[in-house]
């Protein structure tokens, strides 16, 4: 259950209104890396949660403050949009560089939404659930939220770079500074699951029923051998299981593909001018 209060987590009001930078802060609210991903993305981790009880508890902690971040962005955006009619667009697509890649306003932001955000990308790319990861294995999703938070704070960064609002750096960088916190956060979870268990997933599979032979070889598939240099071609693997070993020329291991000719109905192409006898039913002949 949850429950609402009327004051944000954190000031969220610019100096003035900015709707050209109203359509980049989109991308941190609806993006791929954005506030809505990572919200959801937890939420549904801890309330699919079936292991430890502190984790579902951490992840509907983390979960419900990315709730506020939304909030936040939301009514920045809203802001960000005061007074915005059409001329602004126009007034800002008189500089070459904001045309060539922003374009001015978005559109939607006042024909769609009445000068409110909406959840989409900076584009205009409606925000995608597909986004989100939530696997059921804490360890692997724990390293997807990891990367959720370090492309979102390197996207937020870049937005306080690229504005001189007091109002909006302000609380940019209180989402910066959150994101600092969620990165350790994930990193210590990570590490703890790593010594409990192996550190690859899953880690209940029996690793005898791989082919352990090419468990540890680092192939070299492209032209030069700078990869030979890196930690992942020599010495003891990261998980402690083996060893590392870098194939400079790896060869081929599988048979050359011969697939059979298609039956009559398929209408394919005839191998060395022969037609397949017709079997006299289609695929959709059989029940």
């Amino acid at each position: 259950m949850f429950h609402h209060i009327k004051e944000l987590q954190y000031n969220a009001k610019p100096t003035k209104p900015d709707p050209v930078y109203a359509k980049k802060l989109q991308e941190v609210l609806g993006g791929q890396y954005g506030e809505i991903t990572v919200m959801m993305q937890y939420l549904f981790q801890g309330w699919n949660c079936r292991g430890d009880q502190k984790y579902r508890d951490m992840l509907l902690d983390i979960g419900t403050e990315e709730i506020a971040h939304v909030e936040m962005l939301a009514n920045m955006i809203a802001q960000l949009l005061d007074g915005a009619p059409a001329k602004e667009q126009d007034a800002a697509a008189q500089d070459p560089v904001i045309e060539s890649v922003l374009g001015g306003m978005n559109p939607q932001h006042m024909i769609v939404s009445g000068l409110g955000a909406k959840p989409d990308d900076s584009a205009g790319y409606p925000w995608n659930a597909r986004y989100t990861i939530g696997s059921g294995n804490l360890l692997a999703d724990f390293r997807a939220n990891l990367n959720a938070e370090s492309q979102g704070r390197l996207q937020v960064v870049r937005l306080y770079e690229s504005t001189t609002d007091p109002g909006v750096r302000d609380m940019l960088s209180f989402l910066i500074a959150r994101d600092t916190m969620h990165q350790n956060q994930w990193m210590a979870a990570i590490e703890e699951l790593e010594q409990t268990q192996k550190a690859l997933v899953p880690s209940t599979f029996p690793q005898e029923n791989e082919k352990q032979e090419v468990s540890y070889s680092f192939m070299n598939f492209s032209k030069g051998e700078e990869s030979a240099q890196g930690r992942w071609a020599n010495g003891p693997s990261y998980d402690g299981q083996g060893t590392f070993e870098y194939v400079a020329t790896p060869e081929a291991m599988g048979q050359v593909p011969i697939l059979n000719p298609a039956p009559a109905y398929i209408h394919g192409t005839p191998v060395n001018g022969s037609i397949p006898p017709d079997t006299g039913t289609s695929a959709f002949d059989k029940s």
